[in-house]
């Protein structure tokens, strides 16, 4: 298993290995992979934490971590949104979302970034130090179960929200 950052010939295959990780998933919207077209084009890409998982020369993973804002009355923080992990379907349960996860976590704490926020599986996430972005008081700018709207703060004691609000750039298509 080879992690490493994700180069520009390797985009198609990365968006095809996203479509068919999200195929069969029922609470998706099935277009994670126009999404990571957009997030890659977009201001805020970081190609460092684009991520690939490789086995045996195949693409098998993929995470993609973005720059956002968590803004407060007076305070705006920078953070990041991991959106999506995507592993093909005959690869999952093998530990690679979670290599890649961690993988990510630690090259963005290298890169400065203090936070990392998630809209995803309630068990899942929180066995990476994931928590309800709620204990925070932190919210996203839609609807969304408390429990699948999730932080994790890379260095302890960096979120010191009262109240605040995730902004997603413009790419992510939220109004």
């Amino acid at each position: 298993m080879i992690l490493r950052t994700e180069r520009p010939e390797d985009y198609d295959q990365v968006e095809e290995l996203i479509r068919l990780a999200f195929e069969k998933e029922e609470m998706s919207d099935h277009q994670e992979h126009d999404l990571v077209r957009r997030l890659r084009e977009a201001p805020d890409f970081i190609p460092e934490l684009s991520l690939v998982c490789e086995v045996d020369d195949q693409l098998v993973g993929h995470i993609l971590f973005t720059k956002i804002k968590i803004v407060a009355d007076h305070q705006t923080t920078a953070s990041l949104a991991l959106a999506p992990v995507s592993v093909l379907p005959k690869y999952q349960n093998r530990g690679i979302g979670s290599k890649l996860i961690e993988e990510g976590h630690r090259r963005a704490l290298a890169l400065g970034f203090n936070s990392i926020v998630v809209l995803g599986h309630a068990a899942y996430y929180p066995k990476f130090g994931y928590q309800k972005s709620s204990t925070y008081g932190i919210q996203l700018p839609f609807e969304v179960p408390d429990e699948n709207s999730m932080i994790i703060e890379l260095k302890p004691g960096s979120l010191k929200c009262q109240s605040a609000k995730v902004v997603y750039p413009e790419a992510f298509g939220i109004v």
